[in-house]
């Protein structure tokens, strides 16, 4: 087909329509596994409205609907190249045919603010990237009433930059050329439509956005493929294989499920002699270690009464344990815990920590003075400190790897709980697993009024000096309403600052993860003495991705995992399952509930309720956030062997009680490592179940890990029979319907899978 664009005037310039044709020219690339054909299509657009057309095949559908009349100037038709003007809106439009697409750039010309609403869309149903991605069709009832006038912004809610409208016989594929500054408009009026918007603030010199629209089948592996393509060819796609090669530990995560491991305890129950502790604790002792419990511990009050209760009951039940466990630990990582009055004898290496000074130990070496104080006193009422919490932290490890769990990575709340037990983070790192601590750089808290670790910085002046501005002047607040937002572009001295004191320690971490940095939660940043804008905002967040693979040789992880941070993680969580429970209150504050998701705490020092009670799910959210009839791989079929995803941790494989089976499936289905919140307790409750779906899961995971997601088919009429393909012999089909279904001759029962890895077949059936 030759390739011609031309302007056919009608009456005047006003009225003319601009037409022309892309012929597909398909580039191959050797990082590119599969490639896709994307369809002839001729297209025409009026400058007037800006409406735009395309034809394929003989049919003919809008790629965006007309916009209210504007006043054309400055049209030019330089062969390959429209270019018009409004100058009313001071508003450029470009548009340039391609061998593939076509490609339309929108220019402000203004000063100041502006902005301008394209495309505006209307389609049968839409595949959009919101987390793993989602089918959607228009008239679906469900979808209309959460769309409902729902206003998204575009980097923060797709994981993927790029949409897809389907039509009666292709679909349309938009790839964005800026994400920032840029909104996603829905409307509801019959079925579900929406309109890009753009805002040019003044404070960014960037002055442009647009498209590449591309035809495609009305598949969405060729829709994904689209925009892999793409990125192969701008440079911006890595794969595991290449960050392995500079970091051999991400290998490791080859076949991991993934654990938050919880143990808050410096001490554990198993550690005290029950009967000789009520007669080895001096009354002087007592009477401190109230004292601070009282003054110093959040809800001390209710610790400090158990060791009242030690001496009165006749038998030291579980309750009175646990509290007197967690007193213990809590006053162990105080400062204020050394009382020379009491501890008045110290063996060598007790008195070259004290020798140092209480302000220069760090907080590894603190902790082991106060545990050295405290057995000093006891004595043989407790065991020797070398092995307090072993019970609860390394014994546990030990088991998950005894059972057959190869490859795991560990993570951790925060790094308090290496520096109580940093022969845990040793031996979890000797045993050939990942582990790392979560940190946060996202909010600050007022210096002093902190409340949680990750809201403390040693540097006081960035709550005054470095938090963000909104265009009204007001500072943006922090997480749950608490401080404020930290601007990344001056956070770097504090990243350093952190990660440097935390490893100085001699904590053997080797991976790291960073809250919100994938999220797309982004700002400009309004404050006079630092205007920032949101692609400098997303910059500085990349760089300290970069600070801790290169100086520290972390394997680094995201909370969100949009892939603006694509080459700069090996990990993320949140793309397979997205935190929602805030958008009900049964879920988030009825306590009285049976949704109710529980609450961030443990009365024994391990997993909290949050992570470890089963909850059922309200149908509307099992339709918007797992139902397979709407997921669709598109994260995957990009990213699969370039970065691994599993949920954001509060919706772990096990959250969700009536549908652990299906999570299991998925997480075959379509790669996802298992994620799971570990403690002694939880750890036996459920050993049988993770060592059983791990061992299935990772035996097959390190095979498709390094394979691209070549393939996804929808098997059965009502879409609960799915199948996808990983590199050229490594298939999965799913079954999650109630029916056994027959494939190829191969029955599979209900609630099961059959896994094909060449000439071998593999049924797998979850158990809970």
């Amino acid at each position: 087909m030759k390739k011609i664009l031309s302007i056919m005037l009608i009456a005047t310039i006003a009225t003319s329509v601009l037409t022309g044709c892309v012929k597909d020219k398909n580039i191959p690339s050797k990082e590119v596994h599969s490639q896709i054909d994307n369809l002839d299509f001729n297209f025409s657009v009026d400058p007037e409205t800006l409406a735009f057309e395309v034809e394929s095949n003989g049919t003919i559908e809008r790629a965006s609907e007309p916009l209210e009349k504007m006043e054309v100037s400055n049209l030019e038709d330089s062969g390959d190249t429209i270019t018009w003007s409004y100058l009313e809106k001071e508003i450029d439009v470009e548009i340039e045919k391609k061998d593939e697409y076509v490609d339309v750039s929108i220019i402000s010309n203004k000063d100041g603010d502006n902005m301008f609403a394209w495309p505006k869309v209307k389609g049968d149903g839409y595949m959009l990237p919101l987390n793993q991605g989602k089918y959607i069709p228009s008239n679906d009832s469900i979808w209309k009433e959460y769309l409902s006038e729902e206003k998204m912004k575009v980097i923060e809610a797709f994981s993927m930059q790029f949409f897809a409208v389907e039509k009666s016989e292709y679909s349309l594929v938009y790839i964005i050329k800026n994400p920032y500054n840029s909104e996603i408009n829905f409307k509801k009026k019959n079925d579900i439509e929406f309109t890009f918007n753009h805002e040019f603030p003044a404070i960014n010199e960037q002055k442009e956005y647009g498209f590449r629209i591309y035809v495609t089948k009305k598949d969405p592996v060729d829709v994904a493929k689209t925009y892999k393509n793409y990125l192969v060819e701008q440079g911006d796609f890595k794969t595991l294989g290449e960050k392995t090669g500079e970091n051999s530990n991400i290998e490791k995560l080859y076949g991991a499920p993934h654990a938050y491991f919880w143990n808050r305890t410096v001490i554990s129950e198993e550690n005290i002699e029950w009967a000789i502790l009520r007669d080895a604790i001096p009354e002087k002792l007592k009477l401190w270690i109230q004292r601070l419990l009282n003054t110093k511990v959040e809800d001390g009050s209710e610790l400090s009464s158990a060791f009242n209760d030690l001496n009165n009951l006749d038998y030291v039940d579980k309750y009175t344990k646990n509290r007197i466990v967690k007193g213990l630990s809590a006053l162990i990582q105080l400062k204020e815990f050394y009382n020379p009055e009491i501890f008045t004898e110290a063996d060598k290496e007790t008195q070259e920590l004290l020798n140092k000074g209480i302000d220069n130990i760090n907080a590894v070496e603190l902790i082991e003075l106060n545990k050295r104080l405290l057995k000093s006193v006891l004595g043989n009422a407790v065991d020797p400190i070398e092995q307090w919490a072993d019970a609860n932290t390394v014994d546990v490890i030990k088991d998950m790897k005894d059972s057959g769990l190869e490859n795991m990575w560990i993570g951790l709340d925060d790094w308090q709980e290496g520096f109580i037990k940093p022969e845990l983070v040793k031996e979890v790192d000797d045993m050939g697993y990942l582990i790392g601590t979560y940190d946060s750089y996202h909010s600050i808290h007022e210096p002093g009024k902190e409340k949680w670790e990750t809201a403390k910085f040693k540097d006081t002046s960035l709550y005054e000096n470095a938090t963000v501005t909104n265009k009204d002047g007001n500072k943006i607040e922090g997480f749950q309403g608490e401080g404020r937002k930290l601007n990344p572009t001056l956070a770097m001295p504090s990243v350093k600052e952190r990660v440097t004191s935390i490893l100085n320690t001699g904590l053997a971490f080797n991976s790291w993860f960073l809250d919100t940095d994938g999220t797309g939660e982004i700002y400009d940043d309004y404050t006079p003495e630092h205007v920032t804008t949101e692609e400098e905002d997303i910059h500085a967040r990349i760089k300290r991705m970069k600070y801790l693979q290169k100086e520290w040789n972390m394997v680094v992880g995201t909370e969100g995992g949009n892939d603006f941070a694509n080459k700069n993680v090996a990990f993320a969580h949140g793309i397979e399952t997205p935190s929602f429970s805030w958008m009900d209150k049964d879920m988030s504050k009825n306590k009285e509930s049976d949704y109710y998701v529980g609450r961030y705490y443990s009365s024994t020092g391990g997993v909290p309720e949050l992570f470890s009670k089963q909850i059922p799910l309200k149908n509307k959210y099992k339709k918007l956030f797992l139902d397979s009839n709407y997921t669709i791989p598109l994260y995957k079929l990009v990213y699969n062997d370039s970065v691994i995803t599993t949920y954001w941790w509060g919706w772990g494989t096990l959250k969700i009680e009536d549908e652990i089976s299906n999570r299991m499936l998925y997480e075959v289905l379509y790669n996802v490592p298992p994620l799971y919140h570990i403690d002694k307790h939880e750890w036996e409750k459920h050993k049988e179940t993770i060592v059983r779906h791990s061992k299935v899961w990772s035996n097959f995971s390190k095979k498709a890990i390094t394979e691209e997601m070549t393939g996804f088919k929808i098997i059965s009429d009502d879409r609960l029979v799915q199948m996808t393909e990983f590199g050229e012999a490594l298939s999965v089909v799913a079954n999650f319907s109630e029916d056994e279904f027959n494939f190829q001759g191969e029955t599979i029962p209900r609630k099961s899978l059959l896994i094909i890895d060449g000439n071998s077949n593999t049924i797998y059936t979850p158990k809970k």
